[in-house]
C-alpha cells in the first residue's frame, strides 16, 4: 500500500501543505489526491509569495490587476481568489465523501489583523463571501483577539483553522471559544452539524527553540510531549461530558492539526513530525518535500497514544528545570505573527 494512504486506516488525514496554480494546471495536485489520499490544502502568506514570485502563470493576471489601480491587498486577494476556488472544486468530493470531516482548503486572513478582532471578522466575511465555497477554511492566528474572532465565526457557521498554537493554554483557550461558539448557536436554534475547524499545532519550531535549553536527553522530544498531552486532553474535553449535548446535535470536535511537521535539525528523521504523531480524529498538513520522504520510507503506526502519559512526565520535568512552556509558546507566537507579517508585506510588495 502507499505509505501516505497507509496513515488513514488509524484515522488521520493527511493535508497538503502548499498551493499554486502550478500544482493546480499540471494535474499534480489531482494526482496527490487520487495517488496519495491528500486529504485538504492548507495555505499562508509565505506559500502564496512563493508562488506568485516564481510561477509564470500568475504574470499576466499579476499586471492586468495592477493595471486596475486596485490596493495591493486587493490584487492578492484577486490572484489567489481564483487558485483557492479551484481547490476548493477539486476537493469537493472528498468534502462529499467524508460528509464534511475532510475536503478542505485554508486562506489566511491578513496577518495584520492579528490584533484587531472587528478587522479579523471583516476579513474573515470578505473571502468567505469572495471564495463562495463550503470547504473553505478562513485561517486565522490564535491570538487573545483572533480566538474571540474564531468564537464568533463558529457561531455564524463559518469553519475555521485557527493557528500558530504553540502551548496547552493557548490550546485549551482555542478549545474555549469553539464550545463557545457552538454552544451559542445551538441555542439560537441554528444547526451546528456541517462546521468544521481545527486547531493548528506547531512543531518543528518549538524543539529549534527549546532544544537549547533542556537536557540532551529531550532533544526532540518536547514538542512531541506537548503534542500527546494536547490530544490526551482532546480526548477529555470531546469525548466527555462537556461535549455531550453538542455531539448529540451533530456538532464535530475541533481536531487537532500538526503543523510545521518538517524536521529542521538534520540529526532527526526527516519524518520525525509524522511518525510519531499518527493516530485517530487528527490532521497532519505535511510540506512537500516531508511528503514525499514519507511516501519514500515513512512507517505508519498508531503511535499518537503511545506515551501520554509519559509526555506528561516529559513536560513536568523541564518544568521543574526551570523552564516556563507557557512563555515560550508566547514567544513562539509573537515569533510566528513577526514572519507571517514579514511575508504578507513581502507579497504585498510583488502585487504593488
Amino acid at each position: 500500500m502507499n505509505r501516505l494512504k497507509a496513515i488513514r486506516p488509524f484515522g488521520q488525514r493527511i493535508w497538503l501543505d502548499n498551493l499554486s496554480r502550478e500544482l493546480l494546471s499540471s494535474g499534480e495536485l489531482a494526482r496527490l489526491i487520487q495517488e496519495d489520499g491528500i486529504a485538504g490544502v492548507t495555505t499562508n502568506p509565505s506559500i502564496f509569495h512563493k508562488a506568485i514570485s516564481t510561477d509564470p502563470r500568475y504574470r499576466d493576471d499579476l499586471a492586468a490587476l495592477k493595471a486596475r489601480g486596485l490596493d495591493p491587498e486587493k490584487t492578492y486577494e484577486e490572484l489567489v481568489i481564483p487558485d483557492v476556488r479551484e481547490a476548493c472544486d477539486m476537493m469537493l468530493p472528498v468534502y462529499q465523501e467524508t460528509a464534511g470531516d475532510d475536503g478542505y482548503v485554508s486562506l489566511e486572513v491578513s496577518p495584520f489583523l492579528s490584533r484587531d478582532r472587528a478587522g479579523t471578522l471583516a476579513a474573515a466575511h470578505r473571502l468567505w463571501q469572495a471564495v463562495a465555497r463550503p470547504n473553505l477554511m478562513i485561517k486565522i492566528p490564535a491570538t487573545p483577539e483572533g480566538i474571540a474572532a474564531f468564537g464568533d465565526l463558529t457561531a455564524e457557521g463559518i469553519n475555521v483553522n485557527i493557528t500558530l498554537l504553540f502551548s496547552l493554554k493557548q490550546v485549551e483557550a482555542v478549545w474555549d471559544a469553539y464550545i463557545d461558539g457552538l454552544t451559542r448557536r445551538h441555542a439560537a436554534g441554528k444547526p451546528v452539524d456541517h462546521i468544521k475547524a481545527v486547531a493548528s499545532f506547531f512543531l518543528s519550531r518549538v524543539d529549534s527553540l527549546l532544544d537549547p535549553q533542556v537536557a540532551e536527553e529531550f532533544h526532540g522530544k518536547v514538542a512531541i510531549s506537548l503534542s500527546k498531552a494536547a490530544y490526551g486532553r482532546y480526548l477529555e474535553r470531546f469525548h466527555g461530558e462537556e461535549f455531550e449535548t453538542l455531539k448529540d446535535a451533530g456538532a464535530r470536535p475541533q481536531y487537532l492539526l500538526w503543523a510545521s511537521t518538517g524536521t529542521k535539525n538534520a540529526a532527526y528523521s526527516d519524518v520525525l513530525y509524522v511518525e510519531s504523531l499518527i493516530g485517530p480524529e487528527t490532521v497532519n498538513t505535511v510540506p512537500d518535500a516531508t511528503l514525499a520522504k514519507f511516501r519514500d520510507h515513512g512507517v505508519a503506526a498508531d503511535t499518537l497514544i503511545e506515551g501520554i502519559d509519559e509526555a506528561e512526565q516529559l513536560l513536568a520535568h523541564v518544568a521543574a528545570a526551570g523552564l516556563d512552556l507557557e512563555a515560550a509558546g508566547k514567544k513562539l507566537q509573537d515569533d510566528g505573527l513577526a514572519l507571517f507579517e514579514q511575508s504578507f508585506a513581502e507579497l504585498l510588495v510583488l502585487t504593488a
